[in-house]
């Protein structure tokens, strides 16, 4: 009589590894989307961060052609509370 292998050692390692490597590959896409999304926030910021700078510059330069004199005590300001807060 033969005997049946369904269920055997051999399946159950069989179907062991088949979850290991569906749930490696789960967990393979898990992190590859939260890395995008990361990536995705990371650019928005750095546009962010690119815009806030550009408005800097132009309200800067604005100033110091309206008011240089204000400007330069503004700028003589942050560098005393500064150089302060460096030496604390």
């Amino acid at each position: 009589m033969a005997q049946s292998t369904y269920g055997g050692p051999s399946d159950q390692i069989s179907n062991l590894k088949q979850k290991a490597a569906d749930q490696f590959g789960r967990a393979a896409d898990q992190a590859e989307s939260m890395a995008n999304r990361v990536a995705e926030q990371g650019r928005e910021a750095s546009e962010q961060v690119q815009e806030v700078a550009g408005n800097f510059k132009s309200a800067l330069d604005r100033s110091v052609s309206e008011q240089p004199m204000a400007t330069l005590a503004l700028a003589a300001m942050v560098g005393f509370v500064l150089g302060a807060l460096w030496k604390s």
